[in-house]
């Protein structure tokens, strides 16, 4: 009794810790931008106002920002989890020839790259740059999110793959028919980590397509908005004259929960498998 007292106290303390700072960030957001110098402000505003937001969403190319963010987060996320999930199961069968050498090459790419200038002229000599494939492709294999794959499908039993084999399937059927529905956890937790940095990533927009405004991002835009507010400094009089009642705080807080929305949305859909995916080699028989 006395440990589920604790755990108890412990699991409490530890969510209101957690929730805490999105909360605060929300009020904030919420509240007046010059009262929000005063500080104060914890888990409710002082003064509500929508101008913080209205500041972030009247913002230049927000919409084109916010499609093509949508689009490279849905497009992205599809096409990686294909092509990783196809590149697991190759590697993932016992019969496969260097997979040990493969893994270990593909390992070697996580920790060293060719660096940014480097990248940036292989891009250029592919047409990638300008371009919106630059969002997609680059990103389609990832030697994390296929390594991950790997290691749930080896812990799928081979008999099941025998037995197919006996009814005539082939490895496509296999793969599609078998496989890829034992494989949703991993699956589902794999989506969830490359629509999160897809839909985060600003860095490839400004380096590859800052010269075109119909390839930005949502994230390039919120980011070129909060650099121009806090450039302005942190004077009430100043922002007040610039943007209303609005402060760099303020619209900070405004653009981090509308950066944030989408994927608190999306996260609790995929939760159960998230979990699931996460104890990946937990439990070995």
């Amino acid at each position: 009794m006395a440990f589920t007292i604790f755990n108890t106290i412990f699991m409490i303390l530890f969510v209101v810790i957690t929730l805490y700072p999105v909360l605060n960030t929300l009020a904030i957001s919420f509240n007046d931008g010059t009262d929000a110098l005063r500080g104060g402000i914890y888990l409710w505003p002082r003064k509500w106002t929508l101008k913080n937001y209205i500041t972030v969403l009247q913002k230049d190319n927000l919409i084109t920002g916010a499609i093509v963010s949508v689009a490279r987060t849905v497009i992205g996320t599809i096409l990686s989890l294909v092509a990783n999930a196809i590149l697991a199961f190759i590697v993932s069968r016992k019969r496969f020839l260097f997979k040990k050498q493969l893994s270990l090459f593909w390992v070697i790419t996580m920790y060293v790259n060719g660096g940014m200038i480097p990248t940036f002229l292989l891009y250029k000599n592919l047409h990638l740059t300008n371009s919106f494939w630059v969002y997609v492709v680059p990103g389609m294999i990832s030697a994390f999110n296929m390594l991950v794959i790997r290691t749930y499908m080896n812990g799928i039993p081979d008999s099941l793959e025998e037995s197919a084999q006996l009814d005539g399937a082939g490895y496509t059927t296999i793969f599609v028919k078998i496989i890829s529905p034992l494989c949703k956890p991993v699956y589902a937790t794999v989506a969830l980590f490359v629509a999160v940095g897809q839909w985060n990533s600003w860095f490839d927009a400004m380096l590859y397509n800052r010269m075109s405004d119909k390839l930005t991002t949502l994230q390039y835009e919120l980011m070129k908005l909060l650099s121009s507010v806090t450039n302005q400094g942190n004077s009430a009089e100043a922002m007040k004259n610039a943007l209303g009642t609005v402060t760099p705080t303020s619209v900070r807080a405004a653009a981090t929960i509308l950066t944030m929305l989408p994927i608190v949305c999306l996260y609790p859909f995929l939760q159960r498998y998230f979990v699931t995916g996460l104890t990946i080699g937990g439990v070995k028989e």
